[in-house]
């Protein structure tokens, strides 16, 4: 087997909101070939943020690295109700893990999709995130008469389906589009916006009151 080189290795730093949940993560993760660790802030591919809950200073944290650096940031949580999914997600966490299903093979899986520019959950962290999503468009939006501002009305479709839980192969059946479309709608939409994924689409459309 090739030996991995350091420009291979995935580089990540760690950021925790007390010092002995920091030096466990990192003493976990240290000699995995797959990542070089360093201490340099947010200056890395991907920052994993550990916290208890997600409060103000997670919120800043996150922010602040993908403010400075751009770094993908994955975001591992003792707890996340569902105000802290959404605040997450729009203060730019790509990946999310419950602490307590934080094994070292979910955290490497979070960092390495983190890299790739894509997002993760927990299908229960996803399911929770689009029911809040779903019942503050009927119960928020729509008795406030809000509509879409600066989204097609195909676009405007796919985006509330995604919102109620459809993956893209079910809104293409609804919708009668192709998987290819769909994806494309949705690729339009996170490049326009500068968004990261669906996720944050959708988070952001309903921030913003556009669906």
């Amino acid at each position: 087997m090739a030996t991995m080189t350091t420009t291979d290795r995935i580089r990540i730093a760690v950021h925790a909101d007390d010092a002995i949940s920091r030096a466990g993560l990192l003493a976990q993760l240290r000699h995995r070939p797959e990542l070089l660790l360093t201490d340099d802030g947010c200056d890395a591919a991907v920052v994993v943020v550990l916290a208890d809950e997600v409060d103000a200073a997670t919120l800043r944290t996150i922010r602040a690295c993908r403010r400075t650096t751009a770094a993908q940031v994955v975001l591992i949580a003792s707890r996340l109700d569902d105000d802290a999914l959404l605040a997450a997600v729009e203060a730019g966490a790509v990946s999310l893990l419950l602490r307590a299903a934080a094994s070292v093979g979910a955290v490497i899986e979070a960092v390495r999709v983190a890299e790739q520019g894509s997002g993760s959950m927990p299908p229960e962290l996803l399911g929770r995130l689009l029911d809040r999503v779903g019942r503050l468009q009927r119960d928020v939006l729509e008795p406030r008469g809000l509509r879409v501002s600066g989204l097609t009305e195909r676009e405007t479709k796919v985006l509330r389906l995604i919102a109620e839980g459809y993956d893209t192969v079910e809104v293409g059946r609804r919708l009668f589009y192709s998987d290819r479309t769909v994806k494309n709608i949705v690729h339009d939409i996170t490049t326009r916006l500068h968004l990261r994924n669906r996720v944050h689409a959708v988070a952001y459309a309903l921030r913003q009151g556009l669906i």
